[in-house]
């Protein structure tokens, strides 16, 4: 079986991933596979999480990454290669290329976590900040590689890269050989490329699920047009599927091999990130909890056993506890209400006694006093409470109103 487009560099095949799989050994992981209570009960039926964010620099993109520098003529070698990633591809390039010997520029966003920026740097990466989106930055690597003779290296759309991603799908084969359904993320399309060749050669009767966020959503409109299109603005914390156009070599595969391509919201997004941390302990980037989104969003939609492929945990701290808060608010478990009060002694502690009452933890308390909107003798208190799911909210929210306050939640 062989797939590209005509505008691939080639066709990817079962034998070009097994050749893969040989080059990686001693290089990239076998990434553990981790049962998920939790989500099996929800589902219905067996489901695997295939902890890609446990691989070498945090990401299963070291795979393509080395396989498609490894392949380079030694002149090619020579001039150095280039990249374009909002990080885990970055990491993965640097990382290969030190392992390698092979001297790397790797162009990043702007935006992007500095966590994943410092990382990129110390696998030995010379770092350049350019664009706002991963597709401008693609187009600064481009120019440079023009311009400088060095080799770039393409985060999805190329067939050695398709070929070292698709190793993850010959491990969970191996790791669960009575799969039914993959679940993995989608930006530009390689990763789910490759494991579709991976497993739908050996396996045809698997069905594979891509996954993205909402508001980077390009392969839906892409596959409906029979080819690859741009979307305006594609805008989701998933910054590792952040991704404007899918790319053409992985569009051929994800057209003839996956199944279906879901997308998943933000805030089922934040959901699905604090699920991997409290249940199943893992640290997880958005991009990466993209899967669990899907299964959470419709849980009966997927045959088991499913495996999941959490494919990053190169999570920004700062992004995380917004996630973490976000998640919470999605869940009923954080609530933020305004409450008018009389600006008198003792009122807020009369307002925290009623909250004390329904057992809502405040988290952060702010007076507001010089809003025009306000009376001359009014407060207004802005709570952030940590609750218990969405029937406390209500029941919190029922309370303060009983008391006689004004809410605004």
């Amino acid at each position: 079986m062989s797939y590209g487009t005509a505008d691939s560099f080639r066709p990817v095949t079962l034998d070009d991933v097994r050749g893969a799989q040989k080059m990686l050994s001693g290089v990239a992981r076998m990434t553990a596979m981790e049962g998920s209570r939790h989500l099996s009960q929800l589902v219905g039926a067996p489901v695997h999480l295939k902890c890609e964010n446990l691989q070498r620099t945090g990401s299963f993109k070291l795979r393509g990454a080395y396989v498609r520098i490894a392949g380079l003529l030694p002149e090619e070698r020579a001039a150095g290669v280039v990249a374009a990633s909002a990080g885990n591809h970055a990491q993965g390039v640097a990382l290969a290329s030190s392992l390698l010997g092979v001297r790397s520029t790797v162009f990043m966003p702007k935006g992007a976590p500095l966590p994943k920026i410092s990382a990129t740097r110390e696998y030995g990466a010379e770092v350049r900040l350019h664009g706002q989106v991963v597709d401008e930055t693609l187009a600064a690597a481009q120019e440079y590689a023009e311009r400088t003779g060095a080799v770039f290296i393409h985060p999805f759309d190329h067939a050695d890269v398709i070929a070292g991603q698709g190793t993850v799908g010959l491990e969970i084969l191996e790791q669960c050989p009575e799969v039914g359904t993959v679940v993995v993320g989608m930006g530009g399309g390689g990763l789910a490329a490759g494991i579709a060749v991976a497993v739908k050669s050996l396996r045809p009767d698997v069905r594979i699920v891509g996954v993205q966020a909402e508001g980077a959503a390009a392969y839906p409109p892409s596959l409906a047009a029979g080819r690859p299109v741009s979307i305006e603005a594609p805008a989701t914390m998933a910054d590792g599927i952040k991704v404007g156009r899918p790319g053409d070599v992985p569009f051929g595969i994800v057209g003839a091999l996956v199944d279906e391509v879901r997308t998943v919201s933000e805030g089922e997004l934040s959901a699905a990130l604090l699920l991997c941390l409290e249940r199943a302990k893992l640290v997880v980037e958005p991009a990466g909890a993209s899967p669990v989104a899907a299964l959470l969003s419709e849980p009966g939609a997927f045959a088991g056993p499913v495996v999941a492929v959490v494919s990053g945990g190169n999570v920004d701290p700062v992004l995380m506890q917004r996630v973490l808060r976000h998640g919470m608010a999605a869940q009923g478990r954080y609530l933020a209400v305004s409450v008018r009060l009389t600006d008198r002694p003792g009122a807020l502690a009369t307002l925290l006694g009623v909250l004390s009452v329904v057992d809502a933890n405040v988290l952060d308390v702010s007076h507001v006093r010089t809003d025009p909107r306000l009376g001359l003798t009014e407060a207004e208190v802005e709570l952030h409470l940590e609750t218990k799911g969405p029937a406390h909210c209500a029941e919190v929210g029922q309370a303060l109103r009983d008391a006689g306050y004004t809410v605004v939640v």
